[in-house]
């Protein structure tokens, strides 16, 4: 009898580490989305700041409105603790993110700010694109630096 509730008792610890483990997918597929919403209109502004696309105010606008949108997500439910690389597989969200979450949450306001300015400079035309993706990239940057494992 004390070998099977040995063996059960196992099995249950077992067990609860896969649950854990498949409870946070939701979570990390969610904030991968943000980051891919945020990559696909930071291309459409960049193209046009490059000049690589004609300036077309419609989709500018559209651009910063999903970007501003997305930094508007509140963050602390897409990185519950335990979810970063090396806790979890599919994810390159460093550990430095947990260990000052104060930093990574300065950053993702940075990128808010950055972005309702490039609402603002999308509206105004071209020429006032390209000074405004300058912040809004760096601020990006910031964000994705402390993000992203070096290997990703």
């Amino acid at each position: 009898m004390k070998r099977y509730v040995a063996a059960f008792a196992a099995i249950s610890t077992l067990t609860a580490g896969a649950a854990l483990a498949q409870d946070f997918k939701g979570h990390i597929e969610a904030r991968e989305g943000v980051m891919r919403v945020l990559a696909i209109n930071l291309g459409t502004l960049g193209g046009m700041a490059k000049g690589e696309v004609d300036y077309d105010a419609e989709a500018a606008g559209i651009a910063a409105d999903s970007i501003v949108a997305a930094s508007m997500i509140h963050l602390g439910p897409l990185f519950p603790e335990g979810s970063g690389e090396g806790d979890m597989p599919d994810t390159a969200a460093k550990a430095e993110i947990w260990n000052d979450w104060d930093d990574f949450a300065s950053k993702w306001e940075a990128l808010g700010t950055a972005a309702v300015a490039m609402q603002t400079a999308a509206a105004e035309g071209a020429e006032a694109i390209g000074p405004a993706m300058g912040k809004l990239g760096g601020a990006c940057k910031g964000c994705h630096d402390t993000y992203r494992a070096s290997n990703n």
